[in-house]
């Protein structure tokens, strides 16, 4: 295996968003080159997807939805995908490609994909057995490259955290740091790898077993540029930008909000095991609170930042994606994690109304905010 692009995570967001952007350039011949992933977490389902991953004829995503006015319905075969691994079986061969090839690293670890793990220590670093967290996995990656010799590389970090790159390549120092490396190489993380934020925007409702997925039309990876950076592809849903925040904050506050405030009243009010977020948009007393929300509670908070116009721009395409009729997309899946997930899309809307001096009461916000005792944790 020779392949540039090494991603961390099989998900079927990577699938339809990451994955198809780099099979789409290819096609244009405006690629660094194909994809080897990595599994990551131990699950009957995402081992299915490695066997399949590793089946000749890749795999299909199916974007549905409109588009300008007119219907989308596209299957595409996505080939970008040269060979799978698991990381716990083959974390040697990992390690080769991490210390050779690779140019850049792709990661989507989940919700929880930053959480360091007991047992992962400096014993590991010369290991043939993988970390078992994500973090600790990089670290070790990292430092058997620098000790090789290899060129630094570029991270781009994909998890819905706020300045990924900067969160996860402080706690990979860190850890560094706990495990007493030394102080070349902390220079070499801190000051030669390239941790880029970024920001990926697609729904991806359903798999297509054992791999392969369903998404909608809109899509975009907004990438905070940095000297240095390699590019894994040129795409036009790619957009390289010196002011990322904007970006994240109306994904963050407008979509991502939107949802998470549905999962909470599917929640609470024990709807439909099964509902989507197209049937709870069709309920007019739910769409009337969701409404109110977005209008008195969030929009404002725009308003003082001089984005009200952007801002409203956005809100209405994320009401014609919420309304997408070819999109089955669970309010259960939205759901997990759910408690996390408050805290990172509802908390930060109502500090931020308190910190521009906004005297606004927000009060599905602070509400949805107490402890939900029905959450669908895992």
């Amino acid at each position: 295996m020779s392949t540039p692009i090494l991603q961390f995570g099989t998900s079927r967001f990577l699938q339809a968003h990451v994955d198809l952007f780099v099979h789409q350039a290819q096609e244009q011949q405006q690629v660094l080159g194909g994809i080897t992933v990595v599994q990551s977490t131990a699950s009957a389902a995402s081992t299915r997807r490695v066997a399949a991953f590793n089946t000749p004829g890749g795999y299909p995503v199916r974007v549905r939805g409109r588009e300008d006015g007119a219907v989308v319905d596209q299957t595409h075969r996505v080939t970008a995908i040269e060979a799978a691994l698991q990381a716990d079986h083959d974390w040697p061969a990992v390690c080769a490609l991490a210390t050779g090839p690779v140019q850049v690293i792709v990661s989507n670890t989940g919700d929880r994909g930053y959480e360091l793990a007991e047992g992962d220590g400096p014993a590991l670093l010369d290991a043939a057995t993988a970390p078992r967290s994500f973090p600790a996995k990089l670290l070790v990656l990292l430092h058997r490259r620098y000790r090789g010799g290899a060129a630094p590389i570029t991270l781009y970090p994909c998890e819905l955290v706020a300045d990924n790159g900067s969160v996860l390549r402080d706690l990979v120092c860190r850890l560094a740091v706990d495990w007493r490396l030394d102080s070349g190489f902390l220079s070499y993380l801190r000051e030669r790898c390239v941790w880029i934020n970024s920001l990926v925007d697609r729904i991806v409702s359903e798999a297509i077993e054992p791999a392969g997925a369903v998404a909608e039309p809109y899509a975009i990876w907004v990438i905070e540029a940095q000297a240095g950076m390699v590019l894994p592809c040129v795409h036009p849903q790619i957009v390289v930008t010196d002011r990322l925040q904007p970006y994240e904050r109306r994904k963050l506050f407008l979509l991502n909000l939107g949802h998470t405030f549905l999962a909470e009243r599917w929640l609470q009010g024990r709807r439909p095991a099964d509902e989507t977020v197209l049937q709870a948009m069709a309920d007019p007393r739910l769409r009337a609170e969701l409404e109110a929300l977005w209008q008195e509670e969030v929009l404002p908070v725009f308003d003082a930042l001089g984005e009200a116009g952007i801002s409203r721009d956005y809100l209405a395409q994320v009401r014609d994606r919420f309304s997408n009729p070819f999109l089955a997309h669970r309010l259960a899946d939205i759901a997990q994690n759910h408690e996390q997930k408050k805290q990172r899309r509802l908390l930060p809307v109502v500090a931020l109304a308190e910190q521009l001096g906004l005297s606004l009461a927000q009060p599905r916000l602070r509400a949805a905010l107490q402890p939900s005792p029905l959450s669908k944790e895992p």
